[in-house]
């Protein structure tokens, strides 16, 4: 008999976005109007989110979407940062 396969480690992943003062740059233009999509227990996840936040604003230039690797931050098991 097989064993049960061990639950997948969550590695939480923060998908937001906002309009950019400048193209070059990573300064948001309104903090009081980010989107914060969501938190995702992975990264594929993260990413699927990503693309469609993403794709919803192609006509806005300014407009930018990103994952945060949160589990890089903080190691949820401990509390201490990784």
């Amino acid at each position: 008999m097989s064993k049960p396969a061990a639950p997948a480690k969550q590695l939480l992943h923060l998908v937001f976005g906002g309009e950019l003062t400048k193209l070059d740059q990573v300064e948001f233009k309104d903090l009081a109007h980010l989107d914060i999509v969501g938190i995702y227990p992975n990264y594929a996840e993260a990413h699927t989110a990503w693309k469609a936040a993403a794709q919803k604003s192609v006509d806005n230039a300014h407009m930018r979407y990103f994952i945060v690797h949160m589990h890089r931050l903080m190691d949820p098991e401990t509390g201490k940062e990784s």
